[in-house]
């Protein structure tokens, strides 16, 4: 998705933009054609395609389907005919090897990490993650490597930097009316549901409406509804939506996944309280945590931690002390930024 978001804005430009995906079950590659992107589908992994014997692969090597070898060698068949002026990739299972191969003579190269756990050979490296510094890739890219890092350079769709100025003065006088939960279209482990039984147990107002935000392939979708028609106040399931800008500017406290999403919020000035849904995720939300951002809670604890701290969060005060933090956080115009650098780099 943040591939999808920065070849919009190239587009908006000009830029004729092209995406390389396997087939892998739950790929994307219908939604990029949706926004007018040629799609080159590589073939789903066979059985016992990682079976090379090969020491020293990245810690994700696995999520590639098969060997980087044989992923260099068919992105390679791609891009000798489109003969790109930048390559970007963005995947934890790829390393400087892959990009080695793979990189077309004269055209550039734009990593987009979050681990920094693993070596690159690049002209641009983007690492969006609160906390992160160019020095963190120090001994992994070449020295004339440029690490665009921090939030400043959060890949986030234009609505979210249209929307701010509105979301924020919203926040001037904060009180908690609405609550929006979204743990991201799938949700496979019901985060959606537990979140819904802890809140069964916290003092709502009783004028405050409650917002589920899941997709259409959800696989507890009907249960998360079930759940939502039981609730004590005033709840909603809204599926596929495509206006989620809006949605969290007329939000006036979140319950979200330490995605991309974080980043999201922060534009917005949406206190959140924030739960790690894959490990990648942990940093995120202890760095959010650290700024004052946003709460932060175990998915185990939150049965009894919610309703515990459910009060003390959503004063209005704590309301308001975490909208300015998030703000502070990052404007929304990471892909603004990126894109000049492309081009001046270029130029």
């Amino acid at each position: 998705m943040r591939c999808l978001t920065v070849a919009d804005a190239l587009a908006a430009q000009g830029v004729e933009c092209h995406f390389i995906c396997r087939t892998h079950s739950g790929h994307m590659i219908n939604v990029i054609r949706s926004h007018g992107f040629k799609a080159h589908p590589l073939p789903p992994a066979g059985a016992g395609a990682l079976e090379s014997g090969e020491s020293a692969q990245p810690p994700h090597a696995a999520w590639l389907g098969v060997s980087w070898q044989e992923d260099a060698e068919q992105t390679r068949e791609v891009t000798r005919h489109l003969r790109p002026d930048w390559l970007v990739v963005d995947h934890y299972a790829l390393d400087k090897r892959w990009e080695e191969s793979v990189s077309p003579r004269g055209c550039r190269l734009l990593v987009i990490d979050d681990l920094a756990d693993r070596g690159h050979s690049c002209d641009l490296l983007l690492d969006q993650n609160l906390g992160r510094v160019a020095e963190h890739y120090s001994a992994l890219v070449p020295p004339a490597c440029l690490c665009l890092t921090g939030p400043d350079y959060a890949l986030l769709r234009s609505e979210f930097p249209q929307m701010r100025a509105a979301s924020l003065a919203r926040r001037a006088k904060p009180q908690l009316k609405r609550l929006l939960i979204t743990m991201g279209g799938v949700d496979k482990d019901d985060i959606t549901g537990k979140v819904l039984d802890a809140l069964g147990s916290c003092d709502l107002a009783p004028d405050v409406q409650i917002e589920v935000v899941l997709g259409r392939l959800a696989p507890w979708l009907d249960s998360v509804r079930d759940k939502a028609a039981a609730m004590p106040r005033l709840t909603r399931v809204a599926v596929d939506v495509n206006d989620m800008a809006r949605r969290m500017t007329e939000a006036d406290f979140a319950i979200g996944a330490a995605g991309s999403t974080s980043w999201e919020r922060c534009c917005l000035g949406l206190p959140a309280l924030t739960l790690v849904l894959a490990e990648n995720q942990t940093s995120v939300a202890n760095a959010l945590s650290r700024a004052g951002a946003c709460k932060y809670l175990e998915i185990e604890d939150l049965l009894d931690g919610l309703p515990e701290c459910w009060g003390a969060w959503t004063a209005p005060s704590e309301l308001s002390a975490m909208a300015y933090a998030s703000a502070a956080v990052t404007d929304g115009s990471g892909v603004e930024r990126l894109s000049c650098q492309m081009a001046a780099s270029v130029g």
